[in-house]
């Protein structure tokens, strides 16, 4: 056997490890290294003679697609997944022909930019221009105004670009449900590239029911007696259907869904709290459920194989019932809050809500108050003020169900 010496025993031992290191350095070498997403780093808008210009400054090349909304007029420019760094312009977003502008996370992997524009326009060009002179990759849009007839012809037009994102919108999949707990979907309202209503501060109603959802979901939780879904748990687009949906998909034995509103009056505030009526139960009722449905159609009920009488007959009789449990722990709400926080008057409101719609789950929707008001939106900012509210919710939550058992018991 051929022996090495001791000499020779630590040049090959170094040896080995000097291979060993080179070739771990070709193997990370050949794996591909995980990519940032490309950045959107600013936002810009010029109003010429002729058109209105927008640019987004870009840290990398992109692909986009650009489609038209009618009624009211929008120009949407989808983006892939991008790291959005820039800031919203501290002066007025009405520039020209656009009224103003919206963005955030559409569906996982596509960031939707929304041009609210003041009447019909046309794409006078589009450009992805290429980094020079100190700039980055830019991605410039031009509109110039247009006749309505040309506008719904682009609207016709980009209809497969619209539509494209629609598959990603399926229900994720929902946990199994846990034996003995019953099941609670939070609904933080708005999100993505809907951001609802802002505050005087600039806080976008997106945020704070997340925040609220969140904090109500710890609590719930903390129970011990409830599994608790959120439809959304990040700043994401989700529409109401689909809202809907991932309820009645967790078998919900109850719906909450959270909102924060803004009015004209600085000086109006107050929480309340809806539950669902065909008629609304005053003017403003009816001009909130009007402003949300617009989010999105009225969810239906999967009864292709019955006759439209039974299909009817069916959804009555079910929204019936499921009416008048929501209004029970509407009730059972209002008294619980009214403890702890400042109610708007005829707390207990009725409207035709679209997330509401559900035929046979409990729903109700909590406004949680008015971002308008600089005093509720310090609070509804604050997270001692949510978790009063959200401690104030779960005993709602545990009456609600303490007083359902006693009823099915009688």
């Amino acid at each position: 056997m051929w022996r090495m010496g001791k000499g020779s025993n630590r040049a090959a031992w170094w040896f080995f490890l000097v291979a060993a290191a080179l070739s771990l350095a070709a193997v990370d070498r050949g794996a591909p290294a995980a990519t940032a997403p490309p950045r959107v780093t600013g936002v810009r808008f010029g109003e010429h003679p002729d058109m209105t210009r927008i640019v987004l400054d870009l840290s990398d090349r992109v692909d986009y697609r650009i489609f038209f909304v009618p009624d009211p007029y929008r120009v949407v420019i989808d983006l892939p997944d991008v790291a959005w760094e820039a800031q919203p312009p501290k002066e007025d977003k009405s520039v020209g022909v656009i009224k103003g502008y919206r963005y955030g996370q559409f569906t996982a992997g596509t960031w939707r930019v929304v041009l609210d524009v003041a009447s019909p326009v046309a794409l006078k060009q589009v450009q992805l221009l290429e980094p020079r002179e100190g700039h980055q990759y830019r991605l410039v849009v031009d509109l110039a105004p247009s006749t309505r007839e040309a506008f719904m012809a682009e609207v016709k037009r980009t209809a497969a670009a619209a539509a494209a994102p629609a598959a990603a919108l399926a229900p994720p999949p929902q946990p199994q449900a846990r034996p003995g707990k019953k099941v609670v979907v939070l609904d933080p309202g708005h999100g993505g590239v809907d951001p609802g209503a802002q505050g005087r501060s600039g806080v976008y109603e997106k945020f704070v029911t997340l925040a609220m959802a969140a904090e109500l979901k710890r609590q719930l939780e903390a129970t011990g007696r409830y599994q608790v879904v959120l439809t959304r748990d990040h700043d994401i687009f989700l529409p109401l259907r689909q809202r809907i949906a991932l309820a009645r998909a967790a078998n919900a034995s109850l719906f909450v869904s959270l909102h924060a509103d803004t009015i004209d009056d600085p000086g109006i505030r107050g929480l309340s709290v809806y539950t669902l009526s065909e008629t609304a139960s005053d003017k403003e009722a009816a001009a909130l459920a009007t402003s949300e449905n617009k989010a999105d159609v009225i969810a239906g009920v999967d009864l292709t194989n019955e006759s439209p009488e039974v299909t009817n007959i069916l959804i009555d009789l079910a929204q019936r019932e499921t009416m008048n449990l929501s209004a029970n722990f509407a009730e059972f709400a209002v008294a619980d809050l009214s403890r702890e926080v400042k109610l708007l008057a005829k707390t207990h409101r009725f409207a035709g809500f679209a997330v509401l719609k559900a035929p046979d789950v409990p729903s109700v929707l909590v406004e949680l108050g008015y971002l308008s008001n600089p005093d509720e939106e310090r609070q509804l900012r604050d997270p001692r003020y949510r978790s009063r509210l959200a401690a104030a919710l779960v005993k709602s939550v545990d009456r609600y169900f303490g007083w359902k058992e006693t009823l099915s018991k009688s």
